[in-house]
């Protein structure tokens, strides 16, 4: 029982400060979070929950290796930063309109649950994860039977949730707070995170995918 607690609050806490770092889903999380309110955080990380039990699943069925592949990443890479620069595309070309009543500009293609898809697939940093220290923890767990799993995978998404909800909460109460122009520079802050990642994670997988081997 201790072991289990141990492997609970280890993961929450490694997964919390991962969660906190900047990154495409806050980003997407905080532009949600003004138009849809506070559940945006929350569907957002369903979808990226989601996914992570697919990734799970495959780490147990013995596809940490292929995961770990460099070509696998390099493209993974690639086509992530396409789809973020994309996205800080299409926000930056509705910023002029976007208004204080919040219905301005366009929603995230598919949905906050798919937003959280999306952005997650789109990090080749978050696949890296899963195939080495995600990967660790799975084959610890395992010692444990399935429970051990669960409750590793519990406290990893309880630490996802807690924080994106806080941020939908904080944004999305704030907004009372806002006028058009602090709206916009917002908003324009966003696209810019989102076109810093994508650049980021495409030339990171073009590098990856053109260096030597050894």
């Amino acid at each position: 029982m201790k072991a289990l607690a141990g492997i609970f609050i280890s993961s929450f806490l490694i997964s919390l400060s991962g969660a906190m770092v900047p990154g495409p889903v806050l980003s997407v999380t905080i532009t949600e979070s003004v138009k849809r309110g506070v559940w945006a955080g929350p569907m957002i990380i369903a979808g990226h929950g989601m996914l992570e039990v697919v990734f799970i699943l495959l780490l147990l069925g013995g596809f940490a290796e292929f995961l770990n592949n460099r070509i696998f990443i390099s493209t993974v890479g690639m086509l992530g930063g396409c789809y973020l620069i994309w996205m800080s595309v299409m926000m930056a070309k509705d910023i002029k309109r976007m208004t204080i009543n919040f219905h301005g500009g366009r929603n995230v293609w598919g949905g906050p649950v798919v937003a959280g898809v999306m952005t997650s697939l789109a990090n080749p940093y978050w696949i890296i994860w899963w195939a080495t220290i995600g990967l660790g923890y799975v084959i610890v767990s395992m010692r444990y039977g399935i429970n051990g799993v669960v409750i590793f995978f519990m406290g990893h998404i309880l630490a996802d949730f807690s924080w994106y909800s806080m941020i939908s909460f904080a944004v999305s109460k704030g907004k009372r707070f806002l006028n058009d122009g602090l709206y916009r520079n917002i908003m324009g802050i966003c696209a810019f995170m989102l076109l810093f990642f994508g650049s980021l994670f495409f030339l990171w997988g073009v590098r990856n995918l053109i260096a030597p081997t050894t």
